[in-house]
């Protein structure tokens, strides 16, 4: 084979087509970065102008300022008030030293609240601020500011704090307000909302259910910064848009005079202007202080609120159940009317009833009594005799009618509404039949009956108007209309006639209204929470706290034209006449005659160590003491 001969033609033809081809894919190639910046520049351009703008410009949250709460005459009762508050920014935070110390010592921290500092910085997420302190004294915030360049990682800002000028008082009507939770984060798609320092949202109560009206929408500042994050100019704000006010049906006066008039007792107070069925005081006490809440509440005092023995972290108007006792009565006496029971018909009271081998009592022997005299004196034997003729059947009715057992559209998250029980009810929940020993505890209120404080508030206005009275807490709601109950309007005025014979010589005769024009119609009641012995019976403090009778009370007013009505259950409160009465009877006094209200209540809270603040601060000092505690600072204990 001859060797080819390579040429200077053959070399450039060579060398062409690789220019060619080079040439080409240089051409593709630039093509492709042509289109690409084309691409770039034209149809992402909006995209990379807000990228750019995004990282020379960027928007600081600013949280919009809280709806206030008011009560129906325009009077806060839940606000907002300027404050100082101490963050620590995780990012920032100089690991080589530990800022804690200074920090909890220039603010008088305890050292709960330290290790809960430590705790939260611990589980934090770099770009998320760690309360250290709300609502700080100037002093204490100033002594931290002129610190500042010697305490890195350490936020001082002004802002504003939730404010409840009723403090305890209103604690389990309102709630109270807190910073968001990983959960409530997570469960808001990540809000950012959620982790600037200070926002706080409803954690309880009407705070909670009422969030949407109140929190408002946040508005930002836009600032201009460096690659380093350093601001270089303020930009054009957007302004932030105020919370909304919810104004309640409640009298936040009267409301707080029925909390005072509670004492040291366990017990919730509701009363009803029985017109519009508009609640107008419904406090629940002891309670906790809201404010305490807002702040940030210590271990010590969460752990002093939830082990004491009576319930203030518990909503005893709405949450608490309670044996009704002979509050029962006139409803069962209306049930007894209806179904045809002759009211001058008498039954011989000989302090006790036979039921096959079981005994029941009387709290003692009344001789004989027509149907008036066993509501006006309250006798058991009585209502004994006369429900076993009728039947539960006939019973049940009547008595769900007038409230008991009944759910009310209030914005709770929780309403325990009760029990009234028949034979149909008993089948289903325990898959027995009904006996005559059920018939017999039902009738005075006990064996499975249970209810709660609103509910009894409600009967009083029901028996009072011979309407459906339903509550109402929201001003926003409309009225709802009173429709009339199945009952005789003759059988209903004999009931009313009795409970006015109760205030006037019954049972609660020793707490008759003060004003002597305005007469008060009502009902006592003592519920048992065990087996009395013979001789704990009729002897109210004889057993220990947790096993004494509930006292319980309802009443309307005026007696010949019913205006307001109200209901109340004194968590081992003793005799009803004794304890729930008179708290009732100073409660309405108020709506009539501040002054005279107030002497009795000056003069009640004389005879049980002082002012509500005054015993709640004695109260956690000796708490404190007893659990091995040093005294809270002076700044903390109002």
């Amino acid at each position: 084979m001859k060797p080819i001969r390579i040429t200077n033609t053959h070399q450039s033809i060579t060398f062409s087509r690789r220019m060619l081809v080079l040439g080409g894919a240089q051409a593709a190639v630039g093509g492709l970065l042509i289109g690409r910046l084309g691409w770039l520049a034209i149809a992402e351009n909006e995209k990379y102008q807000l990228l750019s703008e995004s990282n020379r410009v960027q928007l600081i949250p600013v949280p919009p300022r809280r709806g206030w709460i008011i009560d129906r005459y325009g009077k806060p009762i839940a606000i907002n008030k300027a404050s100082f508050r101490v963050d620590l920014i995780p990012q920032q935070l100089d690991k080589s030293h530990d800022v804690v110390p200074e920090v909890a010592r220039l603010l008088d921290l305890e050292s709960d609240d330290v290790d809960r500092i430590r705790r939260d910085l611990a589980q934090s997420r770099g770009f998320q601020p760690v309360s250290v302190a709300d609502n700080v004294p100037y002093e204490q915030y100033a002594a931290i500011t002129v610190r500042l360049p010697d305490l890195p990682g350490v936020a001082a800002s002004q802002g504003f704090t939730r404010f409840y000028p009723g403090g305890s008082t209103v604690g389990q009507l309102v709630g109270y307000v807190g910073a968001a939770s990983a959960v409530e984060y997570e469960k808001e798609n990540k809000n950012p909302l959620l982790l600037v320092p200070g926002v706080k949202i409803g954690k309880e109560g009407l705070e909670k259910t009422l969030e949407p009206v109140l929190r408002g929408q946040p508005g930002g500042q836009r600032v201009e910064v460096t690659a380093r994050g350093k601001i270089v100019k303020e930009l054009d704000p957007k302004p932030d848009i105020s919370g909304g006010t919810v104004q309640l049906t409640i009298d936040s006066d009267l409301h707080q005079y029925a909390a005072r008039r509670i004492g040291d007792q366990s017990a919730a107070v509701v009363v009803i202007d029985v017109t519009t069925g508009d609640i107008l005081a419904m406090p629940s006490m002891p309670s906790f202080d809201p404010n305490n809440f807002s702040d940030g509440i210590s271990q010590a005092e969460w752990k002093m609120l939830s082990q004491d023995d009576h319930v203030p972290l518990v909503d005893k108007a709405l949450e608490s159940l309670y044996p009704s006792g002979s509050t029962i009565k006139p409803s069962m006496a209306l049930a007894l009317l209806n179904a045809g029971i002759d009211r001058k018909q008498i039954v011989v009271c000989n302090g006790a009833f036979q039921l096959g081998n079981h005994t029941f009592h009387c709290d003692k022997r009344h001789g004989p009594l027509d149907m008036d005299g066993a509501v006006v004196h309250s006798c058991d034997v009585y209502f004994y005799t006369m429900c076993l003729r009728v039947g539960a059947e006939k019973l049940s009715p009547m008595v769900r009618s007038m409230g008991f057992g009944e759910k009310f559209d209030l914005p709770f998250e929780t309403q325990r509404y009760g029990t009234i029980p028949d034979p149909d009810w008993m089948m289903r929940k325990y898959h027995r039949k009904w006996q005559g020993y059920d018939t017999v505890n039902m009738s005075i209120g006990q064996g499975m009956v249970l209810i709660n404080p609103l509910q009894l508030a409600v009967m009083a206005s029901r028996l009072a108007t011979g309407k459906r009275v339903v509550p109402r807490l929201l001003k926003s709601k409309p009225v709802v209309p009173q429709t009339q109950l199945a009952v005789d309007q003759d059988h209903l005025d004999f009931i009313r006639k009795a409970m006015w014979g109760v205030v006037d010589h019954g049972t609660a005769a020793a707490a008759k209204f003060p004003i002597p024009e305005i007469q008060m119609a009502g009902k006592t009641g003592t519920a048992q929470t065990h087996n009395l012995s013979a001789g704990e019976r009729g002897d109210y403090t004889a057993a220990n706290w947790k096993l004494r009778d509930h006292s319980l009370f309802m009443a309307f007013l005026p007696f010949d034209n019913p205006r307001y009505a109200c209901g109340t259950i004194v968590e081992h409160g003793g005799f009803g006449a004794a304890v729930a009465a008179p708290l009732v009877r100073d409660t309405l006094t108020f709506l009539y005659d501040k002054q005279k209200a107030m002497d009795a209540l000056n003069t009640f809270e004389q005879s049980i160590g002082g002012p509500l603040e005054d015993r709640i601060v004695r109260k956690t000092a000796a708490w404190r003491q007893a659990n091995g505690l040093p005294p809270l600072p002076p700044t903390k204990q109002a």
